[in-house]
């Protein structure tokens, strides 16, 4: 895969502790994200990182909702909302890059779900919709066409950011050999790779990427 470096990006979501094996909210499988994401980003100039960085009782914590169950739903700003166990908290452990992940060769470092009353799957904007993290802006402004996407979860954060570059206009590649789902339910991390390969996103490989720096 030949790659115009000037006009591609890759954005590199939520590879934190939480999302890892051993915390709260681990993901299956989820640190085998951290080698192919490192391998996929030695073939760009452009590298984002996404962080979940959320405020103590943020609205998504079951614990923020009395008598709610553990990723049972609810509804906040007129959309569904999952509610998961207390993970990435401004400036805790959980919240920290996995160790593992070359962060030194990012431009860009993205928090987002840091309001309390608003959850933030996509990296380009908030669960409401409506409020836009300027992502989308600032890689128009670079002259970026392409992203590709590595990172957890497939079937959520992942998911999300790609629906939202498509509808946006960029081209969407998916690494899929650096990306893990929550599966939650079971089937949709397929699931999501189907819906993207649906709407005109490639789904890829960090090895096919050519050779690097």
């Amino acid at each position: 895969m030949q790659l115009e470096r000037s006009k591609c990006a890759l954005i590199v979501v939520d590879v934190q502790n939480d999302f890892c094996p051993g915390g709260a909210l681990a993901v299956r499988d989820g640190d085998a994200v951290v080698e192919a994401s490192n391998r996929a980003m030695r073939y760009f100039d452009n590298v984002i990182l996404t962080q979940d960085w959320h405020p103590e009782a943020h609205i998504s914590f079951a614990a923020s909702w009395p008598g709610k169950e553990l990723f049972s739903q609810v509804e906040v700003a007129g959309q569904p909302q999952t509610l998961w166990p207390v993970h990435c908290v401004a400036g805790s452990p959980g919240a920290d890059f996995h160790p593992g992940l070359e962060t030194d060769r990012a431009s860009i470092l993205l928090r987002k779900g840091r309001s309390k009353d608003l959850d933030s799957y996509s990296a380009f904007a908030e669960n409401d919709k409506k409020t836009t993290t300027g992502l989308g802006g600032l890689l128009r402004s670079l002259g970026i066409v392409d992203l590709f996407f590595t990172g957890l979860a497939t079937d959520y954060c992942v998911l999300f950011s790609a629906l939202d570059a498509l509808a946006l206009g960029f081209r969407v590649t998916l690494l899929e050999d650096a990306v893990r789902g929550v599966d939650l339910p079971a089937g949709s991390a397929q699931a999501a790779l189907d819906r993207l390969a649906g709407l005109g996103a490639f789904i890829s490989n960090s090895r096919d990427l050519g050779e690097g720096r």
